[in-house]
């Protein structure tokens, strides 16, 4: 056993093993900054030794699961590298969860601990009477609550301000879970990705090597740490290379552009409408961010005049990352020298990704003809956590399938067509939602976001219906907006009605929830009408 752990400890593939590396080449470099403390990465690592430490002492080891519930902080990190370094499963919960859902992913993944931030307790509870596997609760912030559902209680800061800092030397294997990832679950109970060390260390190298990321980047990290966009395509590459990471709560445009400024940051990750909001208070009081290289978006296209305004006002490079949970997360990158000369696609594979287009039959598709994408490659995830069918659904024919709906071009350039549940079967015809969704943008700079659904109709099946939220100040009508669609779209293509909300409802990480708009609109056609 001792000649087993030992051969482990030289050779083993391990997330965690990252971080011990950055630290023993640049112990005095900064590592993380949340708020008023800096954490060099002698000092995190020391943290992430402390804490895995501290969770041996509770009795946590290798392959049991520990929820983490925490907004972001230093510590959410420490606890997420400090499983990697035991071999524990993190399982970080989505802070959108109550109830019925946080219920169902404690117990599916039979977690036996929990690290919860103390703002977070009550809304943990919702899910505690669904979790009895779960022995200990450890508190982020004020002291440890004296009952939470009946478990031990302990308060991190003294729990691991008393551990010892020394690196834990446990046997981890390569492909050993490093995290269950669970999928939104917005029309179905949420999917348990497992996700091993091999997949994210491969995934993380491959996202330093296709942003050119280095030990001189300084990040912001303002997108939930919970979700694997955040935590997996840019935390782990930047700790992988010895990077800065700069933790924020959320997104606020003026306190981004104050800290880029103030902490001459060098990359950021925000949805489109964030940078459409940092462009506005750039454009009202400008800052200086001459120190800005690359600037990353995700889970919408940005319209291409926004982009042209964007590059200009920040003066960086901008580039669009495509994947999925699934794939820990990247498995294509839209490129900064492909931005304004393939407007709209999604861009190339990634290192370690294998990209193809597959027809129904499992058959190869050629170059310009639309199919399923499907991705080959170590990153991919190691299954769906106790759902054989659904894993075997999605490796059929030997790659795995990713759901949605795409084609290569001739330069090599992968287009993303749409998901395949969001195409709309209208009069017999198949029409991309995000078709029509980029040509509402083209056409209508008012237009802040967009949803476009297809809805019950007696006559087309599926009407065209596009749900509309408008920037602020601005007005316009639903026959104006369809008016500017007409030389964009063909009849077939263009919305039957389209409708004007404040807000849209969202994911945890800004994606738009059509499921629930549908369900909201679902009778919106009943009698007939709209012809």
């Amino acid at each position: 056993m001792e000649r087993m752990r030992e051969r482990n400890l030289i050779q083993r593939v391990n997330v965690g093993d990252m971080l011990t590396r950055s630290a023993a080449r640049a112990p005095g470099d900064t590592a993380i900054v949340d708020g008023a403390r800096r954490f060099s990465y002698g000092e995190f690592n020391a943290l992430a030794n402390r804490t895995a430490q501290a969770l041996t002492a509770l009795g946590c080891v290798r392959g049991e699961a520990l929820a983490l519930m925490s907004t972001n902080n230093a510590e959410f990190l420490a606890v997420y590298y400090a499983c990697a370094k035991l071999g524990v499963i993190c399982v970080p919960i989505n802070l959108f969860w109550r109830h019925r859902e946080l219920g169902y992913v404690l117990s599916h993944a039979r977690a036996k601990y929990a690290v919860v931030e103390d703002v977070l307790i009550e809304q943990l509870q919702t899910g505690l009477g669904d979790a009895p596997a779960i022995s200990d609760i450890v508190v982020i912030g004020a002291a440890a609550s004296a009952d939470i559902g009946g478990r031990r209680t302990h308060g991190f800061a003294a729990l691991v301000g008393a551990a010892p800092a020394h690196e834990p030397e446990v046997i981890v294997g390569d492909r050993d879970p490093i995290s269950y990832l669970y999928t939104s679950g917005t029309t179905s109970a949420p999917k348990g990705v497992v996700s091993s060390h091999l997949a994210v260390y491969i995934e993380s190298l491959g996202v330093a090597l296709d942003t050119r990321l280095t030990a001189r980047d300084r990040m912001a990290a303002l997108m939930p740490l919970f979700h694997t966009a955040q935590l997996n395509a840019f935390v782990t590459p930047a700790i992988a290379v010895g990077a800065a990471v700069h933790i924020l709560k959320g997104f606020e445009a003026t306190r981004l552009l104050d800290l880029v400024e103030a902490e001459r940051l060098t990359v950021l990750f925000a949805l489109p409408m964030m940078f459409r909001a940092v462009v506005e208070q750039q454009e009202a009081r400008p800052r200086d961010v001459a120190s800005l290289r690359l600037a990353v978006y995700a889970m919408a296209p940005m319209p291409t005049h926004e982009l042209k305004n964007a590059m200009e006002k920040l003066g960086c490079e901008f580039s669009l990352m495509f994947g999925q949970t699934e794939m820990n997360p990247l498995s294509v990158y839209f490129r900064p020298e492909h931005q304004l000369s393939h407007a709209g696609a999604v861009g190339t594979p990634s290192p370690n990704a294998e990209v193809a287009i597959m027809d129904a039959d499992g058959s190869f598709l050629a170059q310009g003809q639309a199919g399923e994408i499907v991705y080959r490659g170590p990153q991919v995830m190691s299954e769906y956590l106790r759902d054989e069918a659904a894993t075997d659904a999605a490796f059929k024919y030997g790659w795995f399938h990713s759901g949605d709906c795409g084609r290569f071009d001739a330069d090599g350039i992968l287009w993303f067509e749409d998901r395949f549940k969001d195409v709309i079967k209208t009069g017999g015809e198949n029409v991309a939602s995000i078709e029509v969704e980029k040509a509402l943008y083209t056409v209508c700079p008012a237009v802040q976001e967009t949803a476009v659904v297809g809805l019950p109709h007696e006559r087309w099946g599926e009407a065209i219906t596009a749900i509309v939220v408008l920037r602020a100040g601005e007005a316009m009508s639903e026959s104006e907006l369809i008016d500017k669609l007409r030389a964009q779209l063909s009849p077939f293509k263009r919305p039957k009605r389209i409708l004007f909300r404040e807000a849209m409802p969202k994911t945890a990480t800004g994606k738009i929830r059509k499921g629930v708009l549908r369900a909201e609109y679902e009778r919106l056609y009943a009698g007939g009408g709209d012809d």
